[in-house]
């Protein structure tokens, strides 16, 4: 009988080092089915001891996927999911941007990418000048129009940090927006 070498955590060492990779330019995309990628490669077992609605609220909020457990009966499950779906996250911190001299190709990269629905629009000094959403871009002429011909830039609904939930709702529901910026 032929013992092959296996190693543990505990066997290897990754000495850090320099690297011509920047951080901003890393890709740690994965595809984990034909439908679904993943921006981070992060995912949690379906295991009764480790992942149900709370957990997966969790991976999402970090930007992985958690996989509910399956013994639970079908209704239990149904429950589980339920609960992440109706998860409310409230702020995405640090989003992806355009700016107004953008294409809506270059938005449609982004959606692609990302699978995001809309963007905040900056100047150069990174101060938000408007928002586009799918809703702009649907009627967009070509993939040459560019990004402040489409964008909401009037009248746009924006709270200052520190922002409180209840009272971004309540905008929310009062203007009809499905997305609010929030601002330093």
């Amino acid at each position: 009988m032929e013992i092959r070498e296996a190693l543990t955590f505990d066997d290897v060492l990754l000495v850090p080092a320099a690297s011509k990779v920047l951080p901003s330019t890393a890709d740690t995309r994965t595809r984990v089915t034909r439908d679904i990628a993943m921006n981070i490669p992060l995912l949690s077992s379906a295991m009764d001891t480790v992942t149900e609605a709370r957990m997966a609220i969790a991976m999402a909020q970090a930007g992985g996927i958690g996989v509910v457990h399956r013994n639970l009966s079908v209704e239990e499950q149904a429950r589980e999911v339920r609960r992440v779906k109706r998860f409310e996250s409230g702020i995405v911190y640090n989003p992806v941007t355009l700016t107004a001299d953008q294409t809506l190709a270059d938005a449609k990269a982004l959606i692609e990418r990302y699978n995001f629905t809309g963007f905040p629009v900056v100047d150069e000094n990174h101060r938000v000048v408007g928002i586009v959403t799918n809703r702009d871009m649907r009627f967009a002429d070509s993939d040459d129009t560019p990004v402040r011909r489409m964008m909401t830039s009037d009248n746009l609904a924006v709270l200052r940090e520190p922002a409180d939930l209840d009272e971004a709702r309540s905008l929310m529901r009062a203007r009809r927006i499905e997305k609010l910026l929030v601002t330093d």
